[in-house]
């Protein structure tokens, strides 16, 4: 995670201006005890200790925030909270007394329900037969009743203040009503603990503030709530306690009045971050990327700009704007009907990512899982498929060059890791986030492209 963005461009300076503690007055009922406790958990994949020391207690009526940088255990708590993964040691409790749940089935009888950030419906279902998938209600003959199903679908909508139609298909829904569908499920199974890993890194500012006053009902009703986010301005908004996470430990728990932006970016990182001036970003070159008037019907239209060297220029816009969609047809991954795109002058060949990048222009996807990684390959695979050019003799790859530009960026980037043999499935999120950029940089590019390279739980690594 970015600190700078995670502090809403503060870079943890102390006396950041976010500070609060959410829904004013909301307080966690902690007279009538806590619902889940996990106590010192610890899991290793291999080599890699995803986590050494994660403690977490969740009450009844609260929204509780789980923060920390990238790599630092976070999706590794949330696995085990869902019955994915088991602990190696630690404990954990459920109303005062110690389960182990052996699967997501028995954490979500256990009444624990994960809502992750690009829910997985059924696109040819309906929303209520997606909320009520295998465990549908039953009329005479044992023929599913679906009228009942949707009037209960219905009915917590209503209690949750949102207007969706029980009754359309899910193919089409925007992500901010398929979390709402994934919400309603969680009610439907009677969810005392619901965990929302990063549910707004897809969703425009409308529908961050509708999933805040669901979120609110959901706490209202007396259910403990879980939020997982690298925004800190959505945390101080909505959250009444956080728990920052360092390097696979819980490093602080407390609630967050009077503290700052600042105080949980100290924790993050661990130590004081200067405020970085002004003349430190440096003064921008010649022009090395020119985007002249690309156009693609129905997605794009008209668009144009410059990079100069040396220089971060950012391309912004709300979900469905078609940012991702001009960043892969500059990379040649998609086409383009008009217009034209030029490195050092040299115009690019439309549809040919080798072209860019032979020109210098390197290319970090959003989708790292599907698009920016090799799952079943090595780490150090990885790192090195962007530059196999440099690394072959003779038409073979020499493995210790390959092995030395590995090593060389992992230990650049910090990339936490057991052995450079190891998939890079083993890796948490954030290192193989860390992984997709050091297969780029390691090109040393002209011009990089990178399109959303923060909020890396977008898989559910």
């Amino acid at each position: 995670m970015s600190v700078e963005q995670a502090a809403g461009g503060t870079s943890g300076v102390p006396g950041a201006a976010i500070s609060g503690g959410g829904v004013p007055g909301a307080r966690a009922d902690e007279s009538a005890g806590s619902v889940l406790v996990l106590s010192h958990a610890a899991k290793s994949f291999g080599a890699v200790h995803a986590l050494l020391d994660g403690s977490i207690e969740l009450y009844p009526g609260e929204v509780h925030a789980l923060v920390g940088e990238n790599g630092a255990g976070k999706s590794t708590l949330v696995k085990i909270l869902a019955g994915v993964d088991q602990p190696d040691a630690g404990a954990m409790a459920i109303d005062g007394r110690e389960v182990t749940l052996h699967g997501p089935a028995m954490a979500r009888a256990a009444g624990i329900a994960v809502i992750y950030q690009e829910p997985a419906l059924f696109p040819d279902l309906t929303v209520a037969e997606n909320m009520f998938i295998g465990r549908q209600p039953l009329r005479a003959g044992r023929r599913i009743d679906r009228r009942a199903m949707r009037a209960e679908a219905a009915a917590i909508f209503a209690r949750l203040g949102v207007q969706l139609d029980p009754a359309r298909i899910a193919r089409g829904l925007s992500i901010a009503d398929q979390q709402v569908v994934e919400i309603g499920k969680a009610i439907s199974l009677e969810a005392r603990v619901i965990v929302m890993d990063e549910p707004t890194a897809a969703l425009s500012a409308a529908e961050v503030d509708r999933l805040f006053d669901v979120v609110r009902a959901l706490s209202a009703s007396g259910a403990a709530v879980l939020f997982i986010s690298h925004r800190l301005e959505e945390v101080f908004a909505l959250c009444q306690r956080v728990t920052v996470m360092r390097d696979g430990r819980q490093v602080l728990t407390q609630r967050l009045d009077g503290l700052v932006a600042g105080d949980l970016v100290r924790a993050m990182v661990g130590r004081e971050l200067a405020e970085r001036p002004d003349e430190a970003h440096g003064t921008p070159g010649e022009p090395l990327l020119g985007v002249e008037r690309l156009t693609r019907e129905g997605v794009f239209t008209d668009i144009s700009f410059t990079v100069r060297a040396g220089e971060i220029v950012a391309l912004a816009g709300l979900v469905g704007s078609g940012r991702s969609e001009i960043a892969r047809a500059v990379f040649g991954i998609d086409l383009y009907d008009a217009g034209s795109v030029t490195v050092r002058g040299q115009e690019l060949r439309r549809g040919s990512p080798a072209g860019a990048m032979a020109a210098g222009v390197g290319f970090v996807p959003e989708d790292r899982r599907q698009q920016g990684l090799v799952m079943d390959m090595s780490v150090q695979r990885n790192i090195a498929l962007a530059s196999l050019h440099r690394l072959q003799h003779g038409g073979l790859i020499r493995a210790a060059a390959e092995r030395t530009l590995a090593s060389d960026w992992a230990g650049r980037l910090k990339i936490k890791y057991g052995r450079l043999k190891d998939p890079v499935s083993m890796l948490s999120g954030g290192n193989q986030q860390k992984v997709v950029l050091a297969k780029w940089l390691g090109r040393k590019p002209a011009v990089l492209i990178v399109d959303e390279p923060c909020p890396t739980a977008r898989s559910r690594s």
